[in-house]
C-alpha cells in the first residue's frame, strides 16, 4: 500500500474509534487551500478537528509528538476557513484533538492544543 492509503486507513479506523467513543463524524479529509483536517466531527456541544497520528512502534516516537507547532498553526488556519465556509460562527466553541494509534493501541488526546493563529 503506498502512504496515502496507509493514512486512509487509520483515519477510518480513527473515525470508527471516535464513533464509539460518541462522536458524530461529519467528515473525513477536509482539503482547502490552508491545509487538510483529517477528521471533522461534533462532540459534547464541540466542533472537533482531528489530526490522526500513526507509528508502528516507538521507534520514531510518540505518534502525537509530530503534531508540532507548525502543523497546529497549519490546522488552525484550516479549521478557520471550515468554520468561515461552512457557517460556523464565532460562538461555535471548537476543540483540537490528536488521535494516537501505535500499533493496535488508540489514543485520544481531547484538546491536545490551541488555536495556533497565523
Amino acid at each position: 500500500m503506498n502512504k496515502r492509503a496507509v493514512g486512509t486507513a487509520y483515519e477510518r479506523q480513527a473515525g470508527a474509534y471516535l464513533l464509539g467513543q460518541g462522536y458524530e463524524i461529519l467528515q473525513y479529509n477536509y482539503r482547502c487551500r490552508q491545509g487538510e483536517i483529517d477528521i471533522v466531527a461534533k462532540e459534547g456541544g464541540y466542533l472537533v478537528f482531528v489530526e490522526v497520528k500513526y507509528r508502528r512502534g516507538q521507534g520514531s516516537g510518540a505518534p502525537a509528538e509530530a503534531v508540532n507547532r507548525k502543523k497546529q498553526r497549519a490546522i488552525s488556519r484550516t479549521a478557520l476557513f471550515y468554520c468561515l465556509s461552512h457557517g460556523y460562527g464565532g460562538t461555535t466553541p471548537c476543540r483540537f484533538d490528536v488521535v494516537s494509534v501505535l500499533g493496535e493501541e488508540v489514543r485520544v488526546i481531547k484538546n491536545a492544543f490551541e488555536y495556533a493563529g497565523p
